[in-house]
């Protein structure tokens, strides 16, 4: 984990987790790098670089970013409201 950075979360709308929602990880240009389909719990998770992301969630109301800063050695926990 020392030489990790984790940035997860749940993606919930109304209180209740989303499954099936997109979330995309895009650094701090904008630029697209990665994306995870959420699990049935809404639960999502990505591996890093240290620095600072946005998280597009894309769901079938629309789209939501949420913005993330990955520590080295760290997890980074968020609820992203859709």
């Amino acid at each position: 984990m020392a030489k990790e950075s984790i940035v997860q979360g749940t993606v919930v709308k109304d209180g209740s987790p989303v499954g099936g929602a997109y979330v995309r990880l895009l650094d701090s240009s904008g630029e697209f790098t990665a994306e995870v389909q959420t699990s049935a719990t809404g639960a999502f998770r990505f591996f890093a670089a240290p620095g600072d992301w946005t998280l597009r969630t894309l769901t079938s109301g629309g789209s939501t970013d949420t913005s993330a800063a990955a520590v080295l050695g760290a997890v980074v926990e968020l609820t992203v409201e859709v």
